[in-house]
This record gives structure tokens, C-alpha cells and sequence, in this order.
């Protein structure tokens, strides 16, 4: 693990989350997006949501864009999920899916931690959000970065 969010994770685990968010987008018309940076500027949910919102994540036909944020340097993290998923998940939904990877983050395990998380949240925008014939893919796949 490096020292700043663009090489906190190694090439090969870089390319492991962009399949995981491949592999969860497969059969959903939902969106997944990874965003990493270096430090959580304030509370890490209003962050998030601001990072949400500079993403367009909410431009998506079905509200149903998910966010994963890491903030490497103040070890901070949250997941927010648009509108559309957030009516047809449980409550404790995210919470849930925070603390499992907060526990594979305590190990060390960033990638795996954001893996795991980025598949559960994928079988939820299957099961809501089934993929369509005519569904396109309305965000980037790529880990986008905060400023170093």
C-alpha cells in the first residue's frame, strides 16, 4: 500500500475492484462507482455526498447510483446510495455493509473490504434494479481520485 490515494492500492488490486464493479453492474441496471482520495475534508458522509454529487451520480435515470468513498490517510469511509435503492433496501442497509468492511479494514484488507462490500451492494441492485435490454452504462467504471 503506497502513501497517497493513487497508489494506495497496487495496479492488480486496482484492476480486482474495477472487475468487482464490473461484475456487480452485470446484471443491474445500477451504478457503481469506488472514489479514493487522501483526506476527508469535514464529516466523511457530508464529503461523500458532495463527491456524489461532483460524480453526477444522481444523474442516473433510476436513482439508483451507489458510492463507495475512501479517504486513505484519515482511514474514513462511507456508502451512499442514491434515491431509487435507497426506497427498496433495508434501513440498516449501508450500515451493515460499512461495518463488514470495517472489519476486513481493521485487518489490513482495504481491497478485499471494498470488494466484498461492492459485490453485496450489487446483488441488492440485481434483485431491485434487474438488468434491461436496452440499459446502457451511465457512469464510468473507473476508480476516479480526489486532488493529491
Amino acid at each position: 500500500m503506497g502513501t497517497t490515494a493513487r497508489n494506495f492500492f497496487s495496479r492488480q488490486e486496482k484492476a480486482e475492484l474495477k472487475q468487482a464493479i464490473l461484475t456487480a453492474e452485470l446484471d443491474t441496471s445500477g451504478e457503481i462507482r469506488l472514489h479514493i482520495e487522501n483526506h476527508c475534508k469535514g464529516e466523511v458522509m457530508d464529503r461523500a455526498a458532495d463527491v456524489f454529487a461532483m460524480l453526477k451520480m444522481h444523474k442516473t435515470d433510476l436513482r439508483n447510483g451507489v458510492l463507495f468513498y475512501l479517504a486513505v490517510k484519515d482511514r474514513k469511509y462511507a456508502i451512499i446510495g442514491d434515491k431509487g435503492i435507497n426506497q427498496v433496501v433495508p434501513d440498516n442497509f449501508w450500515n451493515e455493509i460499512k461495518e463488514e468492511m470495517g472489519n476486513t479494514f481493521k485487518e489490513g484488507n482495504f481491497a478485499e473490504g471494498l470488494i466484498n462490500g461492492i459485490h453485496q451492494a450489487g446483488k441488492h441492485l440485481k434483485k431491485h434494479f434487474p438488468h434491461q435490454t436496452d440499459d446502457i452504462n451511465e457512469l464510468s467504471d473507473e476508480i476516479s481520485f480526489g486532488a493529491e
